[in-house]
């Protein structure tokens, strides 16, 4: 029979349920929640971009909210993880996106390619929790970990198709067609 070891001392920072939950790891998912709010905040920029009434891509708009709303879900996902884990969450400031003055500041190529990298960033940080988790023995984290990853892998395929059709149809009509799919 394997008996959880709790916490002995009890500090401000630590908690009564912490078992088996690595510091570096509990780390790492704030790191993580950060990420995930960061891109939640960035898409919701893209969103509201592609809603102007001089940019006017509605299919765009609801693409980028469905993303902003997606990411937010991810780091409240590992909010609740942490608090169950008996982690503290640490938010951290989060910068302002750029390039959004002007409608031609942020295009529906541009916008997917800022999406693949931070899906792939994403995706990297993920990993690099994976390892750490796993190396710590922490198989309840590697095992949510394990779900992230293929959510990642398939937003990854998203974007990447998205800038590939895109690249391919150019701006103007190509970019409305596209939009117009993105609507229905």
């Amino acid at each position: 029979m394997i008996v959880c070891k709790l916490n002995s001392k009890m500090k401000d920072d630590s908690s009564q349920i912490r078992c088996d939950y690595s510091k570096k790891c509990e780390d790492l998912i704030n790191l993580q929640i950060n990420e995930e709010l960061r891109a939640h905040y960035t898409y919701m920029g893209m969103a509201f971009h592609f809603d102007r009434d001089d940019v006017a891509l509605s299919g765009f708009y609801k693409f980028f909210i469905k993303m902003s709303d997606e990411e937010l879900g991810h780091a409240r996902e590992l909010m609740k993880f942490q608090n169950q884990r008996g982690g503290r969450i640490f938010l951290s400031l989060i910068p302002a996106p750029k390039n959004y003055d002007d409608a031609e500041s942020l295009t529906p190529l541009s916008s997917m390619k800022k999406g693949l990298q931070m899906e792939t960033d994403i995706y990297y940080l993920l990993k690099r929790i994976h390892k750490t988790a796993s190396l710590e023995g922490d198989c309840v984290l590697t095992n949510k970990l394990e779900e992230m990853l293929k959510e990642q892998v398939l937003s990854i395929k998203e974007f990447g198709d998205f800038v590939t059709n895109l690249t391919r149809v150019g701006p103007g009509l190509g970019e409305y067609e596209i939009d117009h799919h993105l609507n229905n």
